[in-house]
């Protein structure tokens, strides 16, 4: 079967590439080896629509982010996802930490994210009472969404204007023809076997992009970028939230620290913590309740009244981080041929934490790396 583009991989990103190729002309088939969209990344995360504060200037990262944050609002509101305007707190606890907000602070107007807002101590706790911090900056543009609404809204649109999507199959081997086509062999959830070409091919697996790439053959001395899978938990809090913004501590290096988060419904969560991990497992582990211990140590230190025992364990979600521990963050890697020189390939890989916000802008930057 000849098929013009494959997208492998029916996260947010994945359909949100489908999406973008599907509105200007193409054909384009949508394959994933969960039984639904999102299952992997999408789903298991905070649910921020962030505003770009944290990135480099210049990187992927921040540039997608701060498109991506204003595409996705007009998105959900013409699509009818809900989404909840929280705004966001990041607090200084110690006074050495307040040279970090500043850093944040010039690294947010360099990306052209919208202005945040020094607040002091005091000031901070007028808007939260039950927050303690030296300083904070307000960031009044962070939301959240309903991801699962999101994807079923990305998927819809593929779908109503012709494209397919195909669950349940597993990619087995990526080749290329004589004619140049790449040749991808399928698996289903039964164990039947198929085989289907196309002109162009985006790999937008997540957790499985690096395995996924590794199957091409490539020229010169370009390498797939490794995966490292880091795995994060979520507690979530028993009882009604005394906060109504989200509430992150400064980050340190590459985690931005357990930070309290709200749903749609208002319901609290913390989290993530992040482990380094070699194999992909959703379990919640906390045998021994140390890793409860942690979090709530974390949390007292900008909720000292959080009560005892107030934090169950709730989710994880596992992130593919493109660089290991200890090494410095990389930026998202959207390799098409000026990066591997394989014509009509774009891959994607560590597309991370602000992949969700960003999404419909990766999804415009797939298809003019595909339209050069």
């Amino acid at each position: 079967m000849g098929i013009e583009i494959i997208v492998v991989g029916a996260g947010v990103v994945g359909l949100a590439v489908a999406r973008r190729l599907k509105s200007i002309g193409h054909e384009v088939l949508v394959i994933d080896r969960q039984p639904r969209a999102g299952m992997e990344v999408s789903s298991r995360n905070s649910e921020v629509v962030h505003a770009g504060l944290y990135y480099p200037a210049g990187s992927l990262r921040g540039k997608l982010c701060v498109e991506g944050r204003r595409k996705l609002l007009d998105f959900c509101d013409a699509a009818g996802v809900s989404v909840r305007k929280t705004g966001k707190l990041i607090v200084a606890t110690t006074p050495d930490e307040v040279t970090k907000l500043d850093a944040i602070a010039s690294s947010a107007s360099a990306n052209k994210a919208e202005p945040l807002q020094h607040l002091s101590g005091a000031e901070a706790q007028r808007l939260e009472p039950k927050l303690r911090c030296v300083a904070a900056l307000l960031s009044p543009g962070t939301a959240v969404v309903d991801t699962h609404q999101l994807i079923l809204a990305l998927q819809a649109d593929v779908e109503n204007a012709g494209g397919i999507v195909a669950f349940n199959t597993s990619v087995t081997d990526i080749g290329r023809d004589d004619a140049g086509a790449f040749v991808v062999e399928t698996k289903d959830a039964a164990g039947a076997t198929s085989r289907m070409t196309s002109q162009r091919l985006v790999i937008a697996g997540g957790l499985g992009a690096t395995e996924l790439g590794a199957k091409l053959t490539y020229g010169g001395d370009y390498r797939v970028p490794r995966t490292y899978p880091a795995k994060g938990h979520y507690f979530s809090l028993s009882g009604k939230s005394p906060f109504s913004h989200l509430i992150y501590p400064v980050p340190h290096g590459a985690w931005l620290g357990i930070h309290l988060t709200l749903d749609i419904a208002g319901r609290a969560r913390f989290g993530p913590d992040i482990e380094w991990c070699d194999e992909v497992s959703y379990a919640f582990d906390d045998d021994d309740g140390a890793r409860r211990a942690r979090f709530e140590a974390e949390v007292r230190r900008y909720w000292p009244g959080l009560p005892d025992r107030a934090l169950q364990p709730d989710s994880t979600g596992v992130r593919p981080k493109i660089y290991a521990e200890a090494e410095p963050i990389a930026d998202f890697a959207i390799h098409g041929p000026e990066q591997h020189g394989v014509d009509g390939l774009v891959a994607l890989y560590g597309i991370e934490s602000p992949g969700l916000t960003s999404c419909l802008a990766i999804g415009d930057y797939v298809a003019s790396v595909l339209e050069t």
